[in-house]
């Protein structure tokens, strides 16, 4: 099997790289590099473009015939929600582009199995404990958007000419497989609590009046080696004749909360902090945790890893 992974020197698709790696896989990492770092990829050939750019489907084509690919996983995209909800546009055209251009070139070179990296947020605010994937999605920003609409574009793509593809959709990802994987990007929660105690300032904690238990946004954290053996699953049942399901969840079953993290970073870390208590940010709703029983039970896969594991690994992995 030759596997194409878009993003994959970015911090996700990196660890997936290394899997497929590690089982035998050749792999060709498609990537601009704008969050990625090339030295995650080892050996894995490099093909460096912006997917949602006009002369991105010719270079696709091209790459998947020279490498003889024969499948595709899908990470690159825009990730962050506030950063959506102030640029529309943007998000629509980069994230909804580029899988077009994707798709486009999958069908041209015959290539016919794709792993989408989707995103809870496609459920936008349920109003229940433990979200399934039946639960009709309500998305409630533009990221979240083009992730359903990524969706639709799949189903609709093997409708049209019959791709096998399996959509995941993440719920919040952290810590590392490695020290040399380690998310660099400060984006996400656990990374910006790390950077902003290593320089002696409170970490924000955006909303403290939510429905939930202590006040704070309840999520699912999922370690990242948890995440990319799942790809690998996912990957593996694009084979099967026979597949009674296209998305699928990818989380642990239970939420924390914002709060929870922290103390779980005191603990680890050693570090006492206050949290600097801000107003909430738009576009973010109080509770998202996982209904993991359809992963379960079509890939037997499931989590091996807790928040303790998380928060120790993306510890080591940046100290």
């Amino acid at each position: 099997m030759s596997v194409l992974v878009t993003g994959g020197a970015g911090y996700i698709g990196s660890h997936v790289v290394r899997l497929l790696q590690n089982r035998g896989e050749k792999v060709v990492v498609v990537d601009n590099l704008s969050n990625g770092v090339q030295q995650r990829i080892g050996d894995a050939a490099l093909v460096q473009i912006d997917l949602a750019s006009e002369s991105a489907t010719k270079t696709l084509v091209e790459t998947m015939l020279e490498h003889k690919v024969t499948a595709v996983i899908h990470f690159a995209a825009l990730k962050q929600v506030g950063e959506s909800v102030a640029r529309p546009e943007w998000y629509f055209q980069q994230n909804i582009g580029g899988l077009a251009n994707l798709l486009t070139a999958m069908h041209e070179s015959n290539v016919d199995r794709l792993v989408f990296s989707s995103s809870a947020a496609t459920y936008g605010m349920p109003d229940v404990p433990s979200v399934s994937e039946d639960i009709v999605c309500e998305p409630i920003n533009p990221y979240g958007q083009t992730k359903l609409i990524g969706e639709w574009m799949v189903a609709n793509a093997a409708t049209a000419w019959g791709l096998r593809g399996a959509n995941l959709r993440y719920f919040n990802v952290a810590g590392a497989g490695s020290p040399e994987l380690a998310d660099t990007a400060v984006a996400n929660l656990v990374p910006i609590v790390f950077a902003a105690i290593r320089s002696g300032q409170s970490p924000k904690v955006f909303g403290t009046d939510y429905p939930t238990a202590d006040g704070t946004c309840v999520r699912d954290y999922v370690h990242v080696t948890d995440l990319a053996e799942a790809h690998l699953s996912a990957l593996d049942y694009l084979d099967r004749e026979h597949r009674s399901h296209t998305t699928f969840n990818v989380g642990t079953g239970q939420g924390s909360s914002v709060f929870e993290v922290l103390e779980q970073i005191r603990q680890t870390t050693g570090i006492k902090f206050e949290a600097d208590l801000q107003p909430r940010r738009p576009g973010d709703p109080p509770s998202l945790a996982a209904d993991v029983t359809r992963i379960r039970e079509t890939l037997g896969w499931s989590a091996s890893r807790n928040l303790k594991d998380i928060i120790e690994s993306a510890w080591a992995a940046t100290s």
